[in-house]
This record gives structure tokens, C-alpha cells and sequence, in this order.
């Protein structure tokens, strides 16, 4: 009985050591896989293994690809500096880490001025451990701890110091999985918001001046960049033409497609040409060179100041909404979208008297919707066209304040002529 005791007062202290290391090794692991910068996290790996295991030294050395070397990556503890962060150690050649790295094995010293693989990084180093650190086999890197005590590093430590290596070497992965996640989507952003500017520079940076009328856009884009555009091309004899396209696709690709699109439809433009005539040539060249399935639809319009009239003809785009003493949309007897096959573009004609106005819009604006999936609709713009002081803006605005926040799904586009 009195043997059994002895025993149980023994093993309890050990039990609960054990527990304490289990609690330090759980916290520790929380910390470092809470951390994805992995400067930072570097770090505190090194600081909580100090504070927290009571080790003298500690550093975390990583693999250097190109060089086949480890660098270290973060280091606490060097009272006299041998040893920097920075400084680079030949895998299989220096020291007890270069061993590790070659073996893929953990070597422990207790005592270093036995071990043959130990080279004097601290005068006051005893004992020092060295665990490689591993992803799915592969070394990306050496954990070290050293202290100044003989045999500092029982093996029970050392098991738990390696469990701790494997959550070292998963977090280190991760924040550099997350680092360069972070660099993509960094040039990423970078990248879409020079195209947003480039794409904002292809609109009209003022509205244009023509007689008895009064013309004005705008362009909502619903992300970064968009497929919709529009734009004021002056024509010989005073006239103008007024243009509203939307490619299909949104994002980077629809805006390079826009942009291409767009450089067609001023070369066409300046010949002169009617509206028909130019959407046939654009949808002739589009059908030989735009990449499949995109497609554009298109509204080419000319305004003539002497008859204060307005001829245009219309690609598979919304029906411009005219309105006067009533609204009406005026349909086109042909025309499909450009790109898409071959097809022949009617042309319309319209006098607009003083008071008249015109609504070009792209499809974003009529299939907005709120948080109940409820299209804006085209009742909705013919009510807010039937006020006359409506403006581009408040088309706009009132959209928005229809889907209350809701996130739009499609560029917004609108262009306005009012006859004076």
C-alpha cells in the first residue's frame, strides 16, 4: 500500500506537467494559426515559444528555393548576435540546422559541445534542439530552440516541440498561401482600377453642344468596369451622333470588348455613313473578328439641328422610350445584335419639337431590381420620363433608391435629348 502511494504521488506531478505542456502547446497553436502575415507571424512564433517554453533562443529558419540555403526568417534570444535575421546557412555543410535540413530528421544535442554537427552560435548554449519543418514531405524550413541548461530537453518536450513544428509548418504555409492570394488580388485591384480610368477617359467628359437640343449621359458601371458605353461623335454640317452600346459579359473581358468595339464605331462614324449603313459595316466586322459568343447590342443615332429631327436604327437594343404629350417606345422593324449573324438595320426617323425628349438606356436600368427580385421596369422609367424636369441623374437616382442598397447586377446607361 504504502509502495502504491509513492507511485501515485510520483506519477501525478507528471500527469499534470503533461497537461500543462498539452494547455502551452493548444494556445501556442491558436496564436500562430491566427496570424496570416507571415512576417508577423514569424514573430510570435519565436516570442511565444521563448516566453512560453522558457527557451533562451529560439529561431525559425527557411528554405531558401533558389539558393538551397536557409535563411533565417526570425530569431529571439542571441545575446552576442552570432546569428542575425538574414543569415544563411548551407544545407548539409553549417551547423546542426543544415544537418536537419538535409536528413528531413530532428537531431537533438543535449549536450552541444558533443555533437559533431553543432557550430557555436551562443557561447552560453548547452542543449539545443533542431526539427525540420515539413509540408506533405517537403522542407520548407528548421525550427530551432536552444538553452543554456545540460539535457534541457527531455523527451517528452521534445515531442511536444515537434507537434508544435507540424502547426509551425501548416501556419507558415498558409500565411504564404495567403500572402500571395493578397499580392494577386493587390495587382488585381491595381490592374482593374487602371481600367477603370482608362474606360472612364472613353467617356464624354461634357455634354455636347449642338442647336434646339440639350444632350446628356451617364454610366454606372456595376463593378470596377463594364461592357456599357456611350458616346457623341460630331458629324459634318452641325450634326451629331449619339451613341449607347453594351457588350455582353461584364468585368475586364466585356471592357476590352467595349473598348475595341468602340474604336470600330468612330471609324465608321467619320465616314458619314447613315445609321443603317454603319451598323451594317460594324456588324460585318464584328461577325469576322469578335470572339464567340460575344455579341453588342447598339443604338446609333443622329441628331440634325435644321429639321430638329433624329434618325436612328437600332442593333437588339432596348427601345428608346420618346416622349412628347404622351411616351411611346419606338421599335425597329430589323435588327439583331451586332456580331451575332448577318442582319440588315431599319432606320427610324423622329422630330422632336421643343419639349420632346428622347431616352437611350441599356438594360441595367429596366431589370434593376430590389431585395424582392422586382424588375424596375419599364413602367416605372416612362412614369419618371413623363415629368419634365427628369434628368439623366434622377433616372439614376430613382433606380437606386428602388433597390434600396440591393447590389446591381448590370452596368446602368443612360443617355437623354432634349429638343429646346
Amino acid at each position: 500500500m504504502v509502495v502504491r502511494r509513492k507511485k501515485n504521488a510520483t506519477a501525478r506531478p507528471r500527469r499534470q506537467h503533461n497537461v500543462k505542456d498539452l494547455l502551452l502547446l493548444q494556445r501556442v497553436a491558436q496564436r500562430i494559426n491566427a496570424v496570416l502575415d507571415l512576417d508577423l507571424l514569424l514573430e510570435e512564433i519565436v516570442d511565444d515559444v521563448a516566453r512560453t517554453f522558457g527557451y533562451s533562443r529560439s529561431a525559425i529558419l527557411l528554405k531558401d528555393g533558389e539558393t538551397q540555403e536557409l535563411v533565417i526568417a526570425a530569431v529571439r534570444g542571441w545575446t552576442v548576435n552570432y546569428h542575425v535575421k538574414g543569415d544563411r546557412f548551407r544545407i548539409g555543410k553549417d551547423g546542426m540546422v543544415g544537418h536537419v535540413a538535409s536528413t528531413g530528421e530532428t537531431h537533438y544535442a543535449p549536450d552541444v559541445r558533443k555533437d559533431p554537427h553543432y557550430s557555436v552560435s551562443e557561447v552560453s548554449t548547452r542543449s539545443e534542439i533542431d526539427i525540420p519543418l515539413k509540408i506533405h514531405g517537403r522542407l520548407i524550413g528548421v525550427f530551432n530552440a536552444q538553452t543554456p541548461r545540460l539535457n534541457g530537453f527531455p523527451a517528452s518536450r521534445r515531442q511536444l516541440l515537434e507537434a508544435l513544428a507540424g502547426h509551425i509548418a501548416t501556419a507558415i504555409e498558409n500565411a504564404r498561401l495567403f500572402g500571395i492570394e493578397r499580392e494577386q488580388k493587390n495587382r488585381m485591384a491595381s490592374e482593374l482600377e487602371e481600367a477603370r480610368r482608362m474606360q472612364a477617359s472613353f467617356f464624354p467628359s461634357s455634354r455636347p453642344t449642338i442647336d434646339g437640343f440639350e444632350v446628356d449621359g451617364i454610366c454606372v458601371p456595376c463593378n470596377e468596369v463594364g461592357g456599357d458605353w456611350f458616346d457623341y461623335i460630331p458629324l459634318s454640317g452641325g450634326r451629331l451622333a449619339v451613341v449607347l452600346a453594351d457588350v455582353s459579359g461584364k468585368g475586364m473581358g466585356a471592357a476590352l470588348l467595349m473598348s475595341s468595339a468602340r474604336s470600330i464605331v468612330r471609324f465608321f462614324a467619320e465616314r458619314g455613313a447613315s445609321p443603317g449603313q454603319i451598323l451594317s459595316e460594324i456588324n460585318r466586322l464584328l461577325l469576322r473578328d469578335f470572339p464567340k459568343p460575344h455579341f453588342v447590342t447598339m443604338i446609333y443615332a443622329v441628331l440634325n439641328p435644321e429639321d430638329r429631327s433624329v434618325v436612328f436604327s437600332n442593333a437588339g437594343h432596348p427601345w428608346p422610350l420618346y416622349v412628347n404629350t404622351s411616351a411611346e417606345f419606338l421599335e425597329s422593324e430589323s435588327g439583331f445584335p451586332l456580331g451575332l449573324m448577318d442582319s440588315t438595320f431599319s432606320e427610324t426617323r423622329v422630330v422632336m419639337p421643343p419639349g420632346s425628349r428622347l431616352l437611350l438606356y441599356s438594360d441595367g436600368i429596366t431589370e434593376a431590381t430590389d431585395a424582392s427580385a422586382r424588375f424596375y421596369g419599364t413602367e416605372r422609367m416612362t412614369e419618371r420620363m413623363l415629368d419634365p424636369e427628369v434628368s439623366v441623374k434622377s433616372i439614376v437616382d430613382d433606380v437606386r433608391a428602388f433597390s434600396g442598397g440591393y447590389p446591381a447586377a448590370d452596368d446602368m446607361t443612360v443617355v437623354m435629348l432634349r429638343s429646346l
